[in-house]
C-alpha cells in the first residue's frame, strides 16, 4: 500500500509519490531536522517478508554507504519503522535517461559528456568492489549538475579482478551468503553481457557492456540488440553484432564507435578491461571533437577553381531553405504535406531564400527597380511578405539560432538586422561576390563566412563574433595534412564543429565531398563523397541533395 502524503518515518516527512519499481516505492520527503529535500526508497511490509528481497534491499544500502562519487545518487540514511525498511536519498531534479531517449537519440556531445560520466560511477563502483549488474536507461538520472547512476538493488562483489581493502563491501559477513546463484539470471535483458545471460559469474566488465548498449542507444536512439521478443533479444546478444554506430548516426566520429565496439564485444576479455579506461577515452573524445591537426598551408586559387564545379549542385539545396528543427523533443505526429507557392512582390524577382530555424518565417532576398535587393520576410502561416527594413542592398543571408536575427551581406560587409524591427548594424569587413559567398552562425555566437574574388583580400573561410570584431581566417587541413577549402557552412548542434562542401588540394574535379570540420583545430574530415550542402537534422540525421548533377 502506497504511503500516504504526511506519514512520518522517523524525522522523514513523505510529501508524495515519485516511482515504483520490483524492489521498492520512492517517495519525495522532506527532512525535517536539516529542513531538505530527500527521497525515500522504501521497501514495503509485504515485500519485507521474502528474506531474498529484504537482503538485497539491505546490500544496495550497504553498496550505496560504500561509494562517494558526485556522478552516483548519495546515501544519507537507513531506517526501520512499523515493519518498513527505508533509505534516505539525495532528492535528484531531472529525468531519466530513459525518459530522455523516448524522445530521440542525444547529441553527440552529450553522448559523450553524459557516457564519461557513467563511466566515472562505475569506475568509483569497482574500486570499491561493487559491480552494478544492472546498468540501464532507467537507472542513469540526468540532472543539471551531471548524471547520476541509481539503484544498486542488483549489486554485487566483484570477482577475481578486484580485491577490495578489509573492512569494503565484500568483506561483510552478508556476502557470505550470496542472493543468487550461477544458474539465477538478474538484471534487464537488453542491457545483459553474453556472461550473465549465460548465468556465469559477473565481474566489472559485464557492466562495461551495459554501457556499451546505452552508449549505442544514446548515439542512435535506438536499443543496440532488438527483437520481436525476449527470446530474439537474448539471441541477438548472444550471435549477432549491433549494427554500427556510422549506419544509425552518420555524424558520429569514429573513435565514439571503436569505443562503443569494445564495450560490446562478446568475450569479456576483448573489452575494455577497466572502466576508467573506457572514461578516459569517451572524455577525450568529447574534448577533441574529432581530434587534432597541425596546420598547413598551400596555395589555394587551383582549389577554388575546384570548387566551382560544387555551386549548381549546392545551390539548389540552399536555394530551398531546408528547415532543420533544432530542438530535441518528441517527434511530432505525422501531418500531410503542405504544398504552396510564394509569389515574388511585384515588380521583383527572387535570388535567395532561408527558412527561419523555428520554421515559422520565410526570408528570401528579391531584386526590384534598378536591380536593388532587399531582404523580406513571409510568415509561413501568413500570406502577406514584407521588406525587411536596414537590409537595402542585401545579397545572401542566414539566420541566428534563435530566430532572432538575420545575418547578411551588403556594400563589402558582414551586417546583421533584428527581424523584429531596428537599424541594421555592421559586424565586419566581407568583401567579394563569388558562389560561395554564405554563413553559418553558431549556438555559442560564432559566425563563419566565406570571403573570395575580392582583390586584395585574403580568401578563404573567416570566423567573427556574432556581436562584431575583426575577422580571423580559418586555416583548414584534412586527415593528411592537405589544405582544404570549404563553401556553405553549416554548424551541427555542439557548435564546436560544422558541415560544408569541401575539397582538398590535389583533388581531381570529381572530389568533392561533404566534410565535417572541428572548428578549434581546423582539421577536415570526410563524411561522404557526395557534392552538396549539407545540414543535421535531429536526432543524427544529415540532409542534402544527391543525383543533380
Amino acid at each position: 500500500m502506497a504511503l500516504p502524503t504526511g506519514t512520518r518515518l522517523g524525522p522523514y516527512e513523505i510529501l508524495g509519490p515519485l516511482g515504483a519499481g520490483g524492489m521498492g516505492e520512492v517517495y519525495s520527503a522532506r527532512d525535517g531536522r536539516l529542513d531538505r529535500a530527500v527521497a525515500i526508497k522504501v521497501l514495503p511490509e509485504h515485500l519485507a517478508s521474502d528474506p531474498r528481497l529484504r537482503q538485497r534491499f539491505e546490500r544496495e544500502a550497504r553498496a550505496l554507504a560504500a561509494l562517494s562519487h558526485p556522478h552516483i545518487c548519495t546515501l544519507h540514511d537507513v531506517g526501520e519503522q512499523g515493519g518498513v525498511s527505508f533509505l534516505v536519498m539525495e532528492r535528484l531534479e531531472g529525468e531519466t535517461l530513459a525518459a530522455r531517449l523516448a524522445k530521440g537519440a542525444l547529441p553527440l556531445s552529450e553522448v559523450t559528456r553524459v557516457g564519461s560520466q557513467i563511466a566515472a560511477a562505475l569506475d568509483q563502483a569497482h574500486r570499491r568492489g561493487v559491480v552494478h549488474r544492472d546498468l540501464k536507461p532507467a537507472n542513469v538520472m540526468l540532472t543539471r549538475e551531471g548524471a547520476k547512476l541509481l539503484d544498486f538493488g542488483l549489486a554485487r562483489p566483484a570477482v577475481d579482478l578486484l580485491a577490495p581493502p578489509a573492512g569494503d563491501l565484500t568483506r561483510l559477513p552478508t556476502e557470505s551468503q550470496p542472493l543468487t546463484t550461477n544458474q539465477e539470471i538478474v538484471g534487464t535483458i537488453p542491457y545483459m553481457a553474453p556472461e550473465q545471460l549465460e548465468g556465469r559469474e559477473p565481474d566489472t566488465r559485464t557492466d562495461i557492456f551495459a554501457l556499451g548498449a546505452v552508449l549505442h542507444e544514446m548515439a542512435t536512439g535506438r536499443r543496440a540488440f532488438g527483437g520481436e521478443s525476449m527470446a530474439s533479444v537474448i539471441a541477438a546478444i548472444l550471435t549477432a553484432e549491433p549494427p554500427p554506430l556510422s549506419s544509425l548516426a552518420p555524424l558520429a566520429p569514429a573513435a565514439l564507435e571503436r569505443a562503443v565496439s569494445r564495450c560490446l564485444a562478446k568475450d569479456p576479455e576483448s573489452r575494455w578491461q577497466s572502466a576508467r579506461d573506457l572514461q578516459l577515452e569517451l572524455a577525450w573524445i568529447d574534448q577533441a571533437g574529432g581530434g587534432e591537426a597541425s596546420a598547413a598551408r598551400a596555395p589555394r586559387a587551383r582549389i577554388r577553381e575546384r570548387l566551382g564545379w560544387l555551386a549548381a549542385v549546392a545551390a539548389l539545396a540552399v536555394a530551398l531553405g531546408l528547415a532543420i528543427a533544432r530542438l530535441d523533443g518528441p517527434a511530432p505526429a505525422p501531418r500531410a504535406a503542405a504544398r504552396f507557392t510564394v509569389a515574388p512582390p511585384a515588380g521583383n524577382s527572387y535570388t535567395f531564400a532561408r527558412v527561419s530555424p523555428d520554421g515559422r518565417n520565410l526570408s528570401f532576398t528579391a531584386l526590384g527597380a534598378g536591380d536593388r535587393s532587399q531582404i523580406w520576410l513571409r510568415p509561413l502561416e501568413d500570406p502577406a511578405a514584407r521588406p525587411l527594413p536596414g537590409t537595402e542592398g542585401a545579397g545572401r543571408h542566414f539566420w541566428s539560432p534563435d530566430s532572432r536575427f538575420i545575418a547578411f551581406f551588403a556594400e563589402g560587409k558582414l551586417k546583421r538586422v533584428e527581424v523584429a524591427g531596428g537599424p541594421s548594424r555592421v559586424l565586419c569587413e566581407a568583401p567579394g561576390s563569388g558562389p560561395f559567398r554564405l554563413g553559418a552562425w553558431g549556438p555559442d555566437g560564432t559566425i563563419l563566412f566565406r570571403v573570395d574574388e575580392a582583390p586584395g583580400h585574403r580568401e578563404g573561410l573567416f570566423r567573427v563574433a556574432a556581436s562584431g570584431g575583426a575577422p580571423a581566417p580559418l586555416d583548414l587541413v584534412d586527415e593528411s595534412g592537405r589544405a582544404m577549402q570549404v563553401a556553405w557552412p553549416s554548424f551541427l548542434p555542439d557548435g564546436r564543429r560544422f558541415l560544408a562542401p569541401c575539397s582538398a588540394e590535389g583533388d581531381g574535379p570529381q572530389r568533392g565531398a561533404i566534410c565535417v570540420v572541428t572548428l578549434d583545430t581546423g582539421r577536415a574530415r570526410r563524411l561522404l563523397d557526395i557534392a552538396s550542402y549539407a545540414e543535421y537534422a535531429p536526432p543524427g540525421l544529415l540532409v542534402y541533395v544527391e543525383g543533380t548533377s
